[in-house]
Parts: C-alpha cells; sequence; structure tokens
C-alpha cells in the first residue's frame, strides 16, 4: 500500500521540482540586471537562513556537532562551489549555453557515482534513459552552444562545480543526512554557503543591494521559490526515491527554462526545443521505470551501511 501511495506521488513531485528548479533563471535574471552575481547570490542563501533560522532553533529534534559540521560541508558543496563555480565560470566568458549544458549533466553523473558510493546498480534500460535524457539537454542547447575563449581553468571549473553537486547528492543520501528535518538541514547549508559569497561579494565591490525594485523581487523569488521549495522538494524526493531516479528529472530543466523565458521575457521558442524535450520526456520515463521506484523505495527505507 504504501509503494502504490509513492508511485501516485512520484508524477506530481517530479512535476514541482521541474518548475522550481529552472525557476532560479527568473529570480537570477531579475536580480542581477544591477547587481553582481555574486551579490545575488549572498543575499539568496542569508535571507533564507534568517528565515528559517527561528525554526531550526525552535522546531525539530537537537542539532549536534557532528551534524552540523556534515550539513555545513554539505551547503559548501551544494551552494556555494557549485551555484559560485558556475557563476565564476561565467564572469570568466565561458559561454552561457555551455554552462547550462554541464550543470544540466548532473543526473548522469549522479546515475555513474551511484553504482560506486550507493551499491544502486542500473539495468539497460535506465542507461539508455540517462543518455536519453542527455542527449536531449544537448539537443535543446544546440542553438546557444558556442565554446568561446574563456582560459581553460574556466571549462574544467564547470565540469568541477557539476561533479562536485553529484557527489555530494550521492554522499548525502549514503550517509542519511537527508534524514534530518528539511528547514533545519537548509537553514545550515544556507547560512554557511552565506560567508563565502559575502566575502566574494565584497572582492567584487560590496554587501549593500541596489534598491530599484528588481533586485528584491528577484531575491524574493529565489527564497521563496528556488529554494523554499525547490530544495524542499529535492529533498524530500530523495527520502523516497533513489539518487538517480530524482536527479533524472532535471534533464527536463533546460526545456521548462525556455518556457519561463517565453512566457515571462517573450523569447522565441524554437524547434530543437520541442524535439529535444520530445527526447528527453522519453528518456526520463525509461529512467523512471516501476522497477527503479520500487528500488527507490527499498532504498530509503533500508539503513545505508
Amino acid at each position: 500500500m504504501q509503494t502504490k501511495a509513492h508511485r501516485l506521488v512520484w508524477p506530481i513531485t517530479a512535476g514541482a521540482l521541474i518548475v522550481s528548479w529552472s525557476s532560479g533563471f527568473v529570480g537570477i535574471r531579475y536580480a542581477s540586471e544591477n547587481a553582481d552575481v555574486m551579490l545575488v547570490l549572498f543575499w539568496r542563501t542569508l535571507v533564507s537562513g534568517l528565515i528559517l533560522l527561528p525554526f531550526a532553533v525552535a522546531i525539530g529534534p537537537p542539532i549536534g556537532a557532528r551534524a552540523l559540521i556534515q550539513q555545513m560541508l554539505f551547503g559548501f558543496a551544494t551552494m556555494f562551489l557549485y551555484l559560485g563555480g558556475f557563476a565564476l565560470a561565467i564572469g570568466q566568458r565561458v559561454p552561457t549555453g555551455l554552462v547550462a549544458l554541464i550543470s544540466d549533466l548532473v543526473p548522469l553523473a549522479i546515475a555513474a557515482l551511484s553504482q560506486p558510493v550507493l551499491g544502486q546498480r542500473l539495468t539497460g534500460r535506465q542507461w539508455i534513459g540517462t543518455a536519453l535524457g542527455a542527449t536531449g539537454v544537448l539537443i535543446v542547447s544546440l542553438d546557444s552552444l558556442t565554446f568561446g575563449k574563456a582560459p581553460t581553468w574556466a571549462y574544467v571549473l564547470t565540469v568541477a562545480s557539476m561533479m562536485v553537486f553529484a557527489l555530494a547528492t550521492v554522499a548525502q543520501k549514503r550517509m542519511r543526512t537527508i534524514d534530518m528535518p528539511i528547514h533545519q538541514s537548509l537553514c545550515i547549508q544556507c547560512l554557511m554557503a552565506a560567508l563565502p559569497f559575502a566575502a566574494c561579494a565584497r572582492w567584487n565591490g560590496g554587501l549593500l543591494p541596489p534598491l530599484d525594485g528588481r533586485f528584491e523581487f528577484g531575491i524574493a523569488w529565489l527564497v521563496l521559490f528556488s529554494t523554499f521549495f525547490c530544495y524542499g522538494v529535492y529533498y524530500m524526493s530523495l527520502r523516497l526515491y533513489t539518487a538517480t531516479q530524482v536527479s533524472s528529472v532535471i534533464y527536463l530543466s533546460p526545456p521548462m527554462t525556455m518556457l519561463w523565458a517565453w512566457l515571462i521575457f517573450g523569447e522565441p521558442l524554437s524547434t530543437a526545443m520541442f524535439l529535444g524535450l520530445a527526447v528527453t520526456l522519453f528518456g526520463v520515463w525509461l529512467t523512471s521505470s516501476r522497477g527503479m521506484a520500487s528500488a527507490g523505495l527499498g532504498s530509503a527505507a533500508q539503513p545505508t551501511a
């Protein structure tokens, strides 16, 4: 009976994750109109952490020193290194389309790491689905894909940032740190990431935000939707399903981002987007097969060694 309930919940959860994961584009675009990206990320993480802080202290079990250190490390990895690495790469003129493509290959990296780290062996069908998802992302990105003339280390940084997020995801699943209440773990991670983002923002010009309305709207969007809702759904999904299944829906982020851009900013849609979307949807369907959903429930219910 529990498995049936989870199977019914998965499509809704996956849809919420796709929409919220891609929503960061809207907030970043609005907030960074007249502000440095590091300043945007600093205020996003700081405001998120401060809002959650009283709830993290008052509601939930006591947070031990070990759990606190673990969450701080994951916050440094999944927020500062992941988001900050991509922002720095773009600042070094790595083409945005290439950065987006590499960042959306996270599911492929998680699939590769799941077997050695989590002991979750993917079937041939699931590997095919993962490959099709990556192919769909590539098709969607073709129109904006260029290689630019950035320094070599900036390209390496882009790949490294993606791998850091993938490794941190499977590590959290293995160590079961996702079992901490989401509001507590997210609070610690946000406040941890705010510290290095503050240093970067100060280096780039200061910590004071521009008071132009667009910045405030962008930060509110990033905090409420792209942080609270998105990370909440992401960590909740990791408790119920395998890391590969959860991350596979991220492949749908590029076409969903283009839909956001069309609805809000009037940017045109391309034939490549619809073709890539179709390929990716088929790949995600293969990866999220019934067998995998059942395996995800089993792995979530049993402690990992």
